[in-house]
């Protein structure tokens, strides 16, 4: 079972821009022939520490990656003033900065809507002036929307999204929307830009990167955009409690990478998949269930570094 009372981790905190972090683990003996990186990013209301498996998943690294965590404007409860776009620029400054010091591969993971920004990241707004990365795995991804439908009261919903389009004609785009209004759906404060961003039900939400709903054109903008030297893992929890479960999720990742074939990138089947048994970020699951996210993250690196050594080690 993963532990929720984690022991302390060593590591080194990178100061990537102005009042900006991350940390990267660094649990071997040596750590300088950690030129690779995988840049973990939580969702929302995560911060350091606080998706269980991320020290999991640096233990079982091999000697030439590390795992660091990023703190962006958005985490913590940052994320209801926040957005994707943001993310994405802060992320930009995070992969230029471990540029200069790390001389191996980066690839972004996110996690829940750590996820959407590493989509925002490699097919949004201004994303051909992000320094390239050399893929990404999304774990998790679910959409806020369908998320925010299955647990407000159908007639709740529809006036939350009312009362934030009012107060955005109003000009009252970064205003927070009043609590009631959104029935405690995020305890956090939220302003009206971004939860229509999340909860729009008109498919038409800068955070609306996975509903099931969306049409082929639609991700054609995301999915078949993906640049060509990026390809991306897509890994689903089985038993995801954010996800309606009458989604299919490998229908999901067969209709993704589909349309990324279309387009210039790529999906990578054999490490996509769906994690059988497994809760939205596998908190309490028993160990199988964690071993095999894990498996399919050290298979997608192994891939993009081409180590035939430890991938037939790996499939053993």
């Amino acid at each position: 079972m993963v532990n929720r009372y984690r022991a302390a981790r060593k590591g080194l905190v990178h100061n990537y821009t102005n009042r900006l972090t991350a940390f990267e683990h660094t649990p071997k003996p040596d750590s300088s022939s950690a030129q690779n990186l995988l840049i973990f990013i939580g969702g929302l209301f995560d911060g350091l520490q606080t998706v269980p498996y991320t020290d999991i998943i640096s233990n079982a690294l091999p000697e030439t990656w590390s795992l660091a965590q990023v703190h962006l404007s958005s985490s913590y409860t940052g994320f209801g003033t926040s957005s994707l776009l943001r993310d994405a620029t802060e992320l930009a400054k995070c992969v230029t900065y471990f540029r200069t010091i790390k001389t191996g591969k980066i690839i972004l993971m996110g996690h829940s809507t750590g996820c959407q920004d590493v989509m925002e990241y490699l097919t949004g707004p201004g994303h051909k002036k992000h320094p390239a990365i050399d893929g990404g795995i999304i774990q998790a991804p679910a959409s806020d929307r369908e998320a925010i439908v299955m647990t407000m009261d159908p007639s709740q919903y529809l006036h939350s999204v009312a009362v934030a389009t009012k107060m955005v004609e109003d000009g009252g785009v970064e205003e927070i929307v009043p609590r009631v209004e959104i029935n405690g759906v995020m305890p956090a404060p939220v302003c009206a830009r971004r939860w229509l961003s999340l909860a729009s039900p008109y498919h038409d939400g800068d955070d609306d990167y996975f509903s099931s709903d969306l049409k082929d054109e639609q991700l054609m903008k995301t999915f078949g955009a993906l640049p060509k030297g990026s390809p991306i893992c897509v890994i689903f929890s089985g038993e995801d409690e954010y996800i309606p479960k009458t989604v299919d999720k490998q229908g999901q990742i067969k209709r993704w990478a589909e349309v990324a074939k279309n387009g210039e990138g790529r999906v990578d089947e054999e490490s996509s998949g769906v994690v059988d048994g497994a809760s939205h970020n596998l908190a309490g699951n028993p160990e199988a269930v964690v071993n095999d996210l894990v498996k399919r993250v050290l298979l997608f690196l192994y891939s993009l570094s081409k180590d035939a050594r430890g991938l037939e080690a790996l499939l053993n």
